[in-house]
């Protein structure tokens, strides 16, 4: 018989390899841009832009996915939680 830990207020535990999915994609655009060296240089070029500009904003979009994409694997990960309420019923 399996038995799963659950947590004080009853949701189950978070899944912990979804979260470490989730940490994953999110260290992907760090080592993408981290180590300038790699993309610091001037071909190939795209528009007339150098690959050191358009390396970089393609990566503002890729990076805003891959943060999009981490939230939903952790919302995933996590089970529902519902918010704590103080006596007068707000958050």
């Amino acid at each position: 018989m399996s038995h799963q830990p659950e947590s004080q207020n009853g949701a189950p535990p978070a899944n912990r390899g979804l979260q470490v999915l989730a940490g994953a994609l999110l260290a992907v655009p760090m080592l993408a841009l981290i180590p300038v060296g790699w993309y610091s240089r001037r071909s190939p070029e795209l528009g007339g832009f150098p690959f050191f500009v358009w390396y970089q904003m393609m990566w503002v979009f890729l990076c805003a996915a891959f943060t999009y994409s981490a939230y939903l694997v952790s919302l995933r990960a996590r089970p529902h939680r519902p918010m704590a309420r103080d006596e007068r019923g707000e958050a």
